[in-house]
């Protein structure tokens, strides 16, 4: 027989849908209130009507729930201490772009071997972020495959959109249509502009191709998102979050009409990829919101229990790959420590 499709597709496997992970793994009724309650709170924030600083704050990745909630319950307990000054939401990252090749989150390979259990790594996601959220602490991550939000859309307040992605249409669109606030980040390159069309972009309404909760493609139509705002990560070969860079970016987005909210990403290109330099970053764009700057509404930080990076493992001796891993350590991008983070935001609290 011949046959013109699918000659380099090796499987195609049915996978649950929306609705059926979401009746596995329900967000119980009293959280409803929770969820709508932070989302409101990051929207006051991005148009200063709360005048909180907003910190996105948690591992490069979400590799293992153990320690995953190990360091959710530190997060919480720091939130508790200064919330009146400091809005603390925890990274809570299932999704990993990559330049080339390599691991892509725990919802695309959730047991790290390359099997790639991607309805295991959605169950996994699912029931980590109820166990989060039901500590009482907002949770942000970075929507990346836009199949993923009808999955999870209902636990997150804060989403991204990464360097990566800004300039595609698909995510823009999916962006019209989140219900919470979403990041966008400037251009690998540096450049805002990628930012700033996205943001226009974002604003407006659209209408897609999609699933719904059944599984079953269909048309979406969306308003538009009104809460979409810049990120500021970087680029190749300088940081954005000096004084000129957050001027300049000020005035591009006064120009394009745009809200001059910004969150300043204190990794990636900002800090050289050096994760001990995101303090230096954070410290630099508090002084410049205490010196005036109230555009400057927030920042991101890599942070996990233990300082550091460590390369993934290769199964050996049937040998469990989680068992070879240090606990708390990222295996992607290099994170600060808790200590160290613990430290630097109780700094913070006390000179705003």
């Amino acid at each position: 027989m011949n046959n013109v499709v699918n000659l380099r597709v090796i499987e195609i496997c049915k996978l649950l849908t929306p609705a059926e992970l979401k009746s596995q793994f329900p967000l119980p009724e009293d959280s409803y209130a929770h969820i709508t309650q932070w989302r409101k709170d990051i929207s006051n924030i991005l148009h200063k009507k709360d005048k909180r600083f907003l910190a996105i704050v948690g591992p490069c990745s979400v590799h293992d729930g153990k320690s995953a909630l190990d360091y959710a319950y530190r997060l919480n307990e720091l939130r508790k201490k200064v919330q009146d000054k400091i809005y603390l939401v925890m990274r809570v990252y299932f999704e990993k772009p990559r330049t080339t090749i390599g691991w892509k989150g725990l919802i695309n390979d959730p047991f790290m071997d390359g099997s790639n259990d991607i309805e295991a790594g959605l169950e996994i996601a699912r029931s980590l972020l109820l166990k989060v959220i039901g500590m009482g602490l907002p949770a942000a991550t970075e929507f990346l495959d836009p199949i993923i939000p009808q999955y999870l859309d209902d636990l997150v307040c804060w989403a991204a959109i990464g360097a990566r992605t800004s300039e595609s249409q698909t995510h823009r669109e999916m962006a019209s249509g989140l219900s919470m606030p979403v990041g966008l980040k400037n251009g690998t390159d540096g450049r805002l502009q990628t930012a700033i069309d996205a943001m226009t972009a974002c604003n407006a309404s659209h209408t897609f191709l999609g699933i719904d909760d059944d599984g079953v493609t269909s048309i979406i139509r969306t308003t538009g998102n009104p809460d979409v705002h810049v990120v500021l990560r970087g680029g190749r070969d300088h940081p954005n979050y000096d004084k000129e860079s957050i001027r300049n970016s000020i005035e591009l987005l006064e120009k394009a009409a745009m809200t001059t909210s910004l969150v300043i990403d204190c990794s990636h290109a900002n800090s050289c990829k050096r994760f001990d330099r995101q303090v230096a970053v954070w410290n630099d764009i508090i002084d410049q919101r205490l010196a005036g700057t109230d555009d400057i509404i927030g920042a991101m930080v890599e942070s996990n229990i233990n300082e550091g990076s460590q390369p993934l493992p290769t199964t050996k001796d049937g040998k469990d790959i989680k068992s070879q891993l240090k606990y708390g350590v990222s295996i992607t991008d290099s994170c600060l420590g808790w200590e160290d983070t613990e430290k630097m935001i109780l700094s913070t609290y006390q000179k705003l």
